[in-house]
């Protein structure tokens, strides 16, 4: 069994944002898989169906995105899963805009809702999906994060979230070390 968490914030206002493009590439997969994350439990929405034969949770924290590893750690707690059957598919200033990368494990950064998870589960040791946002040229970081992107950077990014929807099930389906070579730019 998987749980995979996109993270982003709760709310209209935060659709379409940079920091939620952890939640639009769960709602790829679930789009691609005839799923539907509307169940409410663990302070997220989510849903189970299965990638392949492996059972998977799909869900997107309501938290708000600093404190993300409450309710990542209630369910991994609930299901009793190993750390390397979490995927958490997350937004990455650190990145070009359009970049993805797959790690096994790692540090948070600077990413809030990855320190969350980390200090919440104490661990790391959980395979992750960052998807590139790029960083402000200037102005402040947080306006920058929970900015929509220009309209010149919406393809780009659209297909980063769909490669990171696809990322997910080779990651299930055939394992992390496919995935890291197919993905990885």
């Amino acid at each position: 069994m998987y749980i995979v968490v996109g993270l982003g914030n709760p709310g209209r206002k935060y659709d379409g944002t940079r920091h939620n493009v952890g939640f639009d590439a769960i709602d790829i997969l679930a789009q691609r898989n005839d799923m539907k994350v509307n169940k409410l439990k663990f302070r997220a929405f989510y849903t189970e169906g299965f990638l392949g034969r492996n059972k998977v949770i799909l869900a997107k924290p309501q938290t708000y995105m600093n404190l993300s590893g409450e309710s990542i750690r209630d369910m991994v707690e609930y299901y009793k899963i190993n750390p390397e059957n979490l995927i958490i598919i997350y937004d990455d200033i650190d990145l070009d805009v359009g970049a993805l990368r797959i790690r096994t494990k790692g540090s948070s950064g600077s990413h809030n809702g990855m320190k969350s998870i980390i200090y919440q589960l104490n661990s790391q040791e959980f395979p992750r999906i960052r998807i590139g946002i790029g960083k402000p040229e200037y102005g402040d970081l947080a306006d920058y994060v929970l900015g929509k992107f220009p309209k010149n950077q919406i393809p780009t990014i659209g297909e980063t979230i769909e490669k990171a929807a696809l990322a997910v099930e080779t990651i299930v389906k055939k394992g992390i070390d496919l995935a890291m070579n197919q993905y990885n730019g």
